[in-house]
């Protein structure tokens, strides 16, 4: 560890794992397609040949086709629901309703849910159209078969963007998703929608749909409005509030220090700082470190892959803080900060060296 003074108390794990939000699309290898007839067991077929995927057919119809077969639809999707990322059902709507409504859990956490009618006409997003991506999973089922995607959302088919797909293109973390609803309503009623948001992420500068805000004092707290920002400085509890990913977090631990002491560490740090830990991007140590248990198990905390750099790239650094105790330990000067540097990929630091007994961190802000 770099240096070692003052003990850190535990605090419990801060809640941005529980309620932030990045919204999810289903990739070419987590799709389920399910077919009840032998025609929709060809365009099921059709479908995963141009999506990927595994095809489920009613066992009636799978023999010798090389398809999963499954006796009772409800029972299958019972079992694959969470398992797939994506559901696309050659089936009737009410078929495809009555088996995933025991299974829904939220607008956050349920999968993309789209069926297709077995001439392949239409293909309609039912369920997590946004956040689970399922009207841009009907488009591509549409776009296979020759048929019309069918998106219900309003935001979509009145034309207009909605702010949980914006913040997915830009790679935002959605902070709290209930608002979603009341700033796409006001985009819907024609309503101004203020956006604070100076280094412009989410790409509205020239947008006539929305008007920025540049300083805060300039902000109408109640109404409708997008904050963005890597600090928890947002002074609108009704705003939207969204959070580029720019913060590289570089940690050095004693060996065997746990989780706990770690991730309390940084919770006080940016809580001191006004930062937010919806914006950690990326977490980095020295290469001794990559098989510390709490390190591990602090980055999965924070939602990142940890990223382990040997010591001669570190040593490279011109860290502003380097220690003794880590020259006469390890041969470097520098560890948190010289990796929240290399992460960030020459950014500035926000957080210098902090220290307690057994960790240390440095927050930098990726260019």
């Amino acid at each position: 560890m770099e240096g070692g003074l003052s003990g850190a108390s535990v605090f419990l794990l801060f809640d941005a794992p529980v309620n932030c939000y990045i919204p999810r699309v289903p990739n070419n290898t987590d799709v389920a397609v399910y077919a009840l007839t032998r025609q929709g067991l060809i365009l099921a077929n059709r479908l995963a040949a141009e999506l990927g995927g595994v095809v489920f057919a009613s066992r009636r119809i799978a023999e010798g086709t090389g398809v999963q077969p499954f006796d009772s639809l409800p029972e299958l999707v019972a079992e694959n629901f969470s398992r797939f990322s994506g559901h696309v059902f050659v089936a009737a709507a009410g078929i495809v309703v009555r088996c995933i409504a025991p299974h829904l859990a939220g607008k956050d956490r349920d999968p993309a849910v789209v069926c297709l009618d077995q001439e392949g006409r239409f293909a309609v997003s039912l369920l997590s159209g946004h956040l689970g991506g399922a009207n841009d999973l009907a488009v591509r089922c549409a776009q296979a078969v020759g048929g019309q995607p069918v998106v219900t959302t309003a935001t979509d088919s009145a034309g207009l963007p909605s702010l949980d797909v914006l913040a997915a293109s830009r790679g935002l973390v959605i902070g709290n998703l209930d608002r979603v609803k009341g700033v796409n309503g006001a985009l819907l009623d024609k309503q101004p929608v203020q956006v604070y948001d100076p280094e412009d992420f989410l790409g509205l500068a020239e947008e006539k749909l929305f008007l920025p805000v540049s300083h805060r004092d300039d902000w109408q707290a109640g109404e409708p409005g997008v904050w963005v920002s890597w600090k928890e400085d947002c002074p609108d509890r009704d705003a939207l509030r969204l959070y580029p990913r720019v913060l590289m977090l570089g940690v050095g631990c004693r060996r065997g220090v746990g989780r706990d002491e770690i991730y309390s560490h940084v919770v006080n740090v940016f809580e001191a700082a006004g930062l937010s830990l919806r914006s950690v991007a990326g977490l980095g140590s020295v290469d001794v470190k990559a098989d510390e248990a709490g390190l591990l198990e602090a980055a999965a905390d924070l939602g990142v892959e940890p990223v382990f750099f040997a010591k001669e790239r570190l040593d490279a650094v011109d860290a502003p803080n380097p220690s003794g105790t880590v020259m006469r330990r390890m041969g470097i000067g520098s560890v948190s900060e010289a990796a929240a540097i290399l992460l960030s990929k020459g950014g500035s630091l926000l957080v210098e060296k902090t220290k307690t007994r057994t960790v240390t961190l440095a927050v930098a802000r990726r260019k």
